[in-house]
């Protein structure tokens, strides 16, 4: 094997946003360094399913039932 072709891979910690702070193995930074994740699964909308509602006021979703309504099973 090739010397000084893989990254170093260390030991950093990892603080999310609600302060909790946990620690892994990453090529990110040097060894004991701190990550600080603006973006979480504690905080995204990805992750907590969010709050958001699909709003459509004759916009693209009642262009579409519009226009192909008539082959829709009801």
């Amino acid at each position: 094997m090739k010397t000084d072709t893989h990254p170093d891979y260390h030991f950093i910690n990892v603080v999310m946003t609600d302060g909790t702070t946990y620690q892994t193995r990453s090529t990110y930074g040097k060894e004991g360094e701190t990550l600080n994740l603006d973006i979480d699964p504690t905080s995204h909308p990805a992750w907590t399913g969010g709050n958001g509602q699909m709003l459509d006021r004759a916009g693209r979703v009642s262009r579409f039932n519009g226009k192909f309504g008539g082959f829709l099973k009801k």
